[in-house]
């Protein structure tokens, strides 16, 4: 992966490297198995920013260029529906997950029981630990604490192939990252989270969906994370062509503001670089993003456009920021994708600022074998 970002007001960065994930999976013997994987990533210096000028992106290696963890390390054990997992794993939930847009994706240190009947999923988890690109790269330990009494959760999901309803909770100890790795003392918040998604073929060329979400956040201990954020979505697929659109709005907590959880999010409006998260603090924030996704050959191409704005906070700031994602993706088959994203992101209400006034390119070319 190549990824440069140019800064209307700050320093440029850009760094270029290779890396993968390597996983061994034993067979099931009896219900149980077990698996390891090791991720690794090295920054080519040659086509990288120079490190002692500021000139690196960290995003892809982290500061020192190179990157090397057993992310994953569990034992599993299944039995009709019953499934139980324990160690370092991939999740994806509303609000921990994987959030795979750099080399290095996130993981969790977890132990997690599901159990799925008719069309029924029950989940029930705790995390104590994450690594990856949204819980940072340069640390001497890799894996980060989630709170410093870890993360709690259950959830039940339903799906008959056109319906699909979610319904979870989360008792988090510790939201920030910066904190936790300071060792600070637990506080957090519950996070109630739901949302209905359907789906409806018309015929083979004609499919539309649609969606509704609810997010509700309250303040335990001293976290300043309260939230209430209602989100809809919509789109259509005609022939080749897709188009969609979604809207979230975030209502004022004096003093407070959401967490997205660990990784990139669940909100409709959730974008490459923004979401919403970084503008509720003590404000009405609300968010439209509406794009289009065009297939033709081995080809999708992309593009989405987001408006996020918040209203007036208690010492007279607004905000305005808007992002576009422009994409190509190449993909002849299972193994082989080739793809470019170029995001620009335009802080309409501080145009001097470094935050949100920035282009980013990203290349990527990824074989999976």
């Amino acid at each position: 992966m190549y990824s440069g970002y140019n800064n209307d007001n700050g320093a440029d960065t850009y760094a270029t490297a290779v890396g993968g994930q390597l996983k061994y999976e034993l067979a099931k013997y009896k219900g149980f198995n077990a698996a390891v994987a090791f991720t690794m990533t090295h920054d080519l210096d040659f086509a990288s920013g120079d490190k002692n000028e500021g000139e690196r992106n960290d995003e892809l290696s982290g500061i020192k260029g190179s990157y090397m963890e057993v992310t994953e390390a569990y034992i599993d054990y299944e039995f009709q529906g019953l499934n139980l997992r324990a160690g370092r794993q991939l999740l994806d939930t509303p609000l921990a997950d994987s959030d795979d847009i750099r080399v290095v994706p996130n993981r969790f240190e977890a132990y997690i029981a599901s159990y799925i009947i008719n069309g029924i999923s029950l989940t029930v988890g705790y995390l104590s630990q994450w690594q990856g690109v949204d819980a940072g790269l340069d640390r001497d330990d890799s894996w980060v604490r989630t709170g410093k009494d870890g993360v709690s959760f259950g959830g039940i999901k339903f799906s008959n192939g056109y319906v699909e309803a979610n319904a979870w909770y989360y008792n988090i100890s510790n939201v920030s990252t910066t904190d936790i790795a300071n060792g600070a003392d637990a506080n957090g918040n519950g996070a109630i989270y739901i949302d209905t998604t359907g789906s409806y073929t018309f015929s083979d060329d004609l499919e539309v969906h649609a969606g509704v979400q609810y997010l509700k956040e309250s303040e335990l201990d001293n976290s300043n994370v309260e939230a209430n954020i209602y989100g809809v979505m919509a789109g259509v697929v005609v022939n080749s062509l897709g188009f969609n659109i979604a809207y979230n709005k975030s209502a004022k907590e004096s003093g407070k503001h959401s967490f997205s959880g660990y990784g990139g999010g669940t909100l409709f409006t959730n974008m490459d670089a923004m979401i919403l998260d970084e503008i509720t603090e003590d404000r009405d924030a609300q968010a439209v993003v509406a794009g289009f996704v065009y297939e033709i050959s081995d080809f999708n191409l992309l593009y989405t456009y987001g408006d996020f704005k918040g209203n007036t906070d208690s010492t007279g700031a607004k905000a305005h920021i808007t992002e576009q994602n422009i994409g190509v993706e190449y993909s002849s088959n299972d193994n082989l994708t080739v793809g470019a994203t170029y995001v620009i992101d335009t802080n309409k209400k501080d145009p001097i600022s470094t935050n949100f006034n920035d282009k980013n390119f990203r290349v990527l070319v990824s074989y999976n074998f």
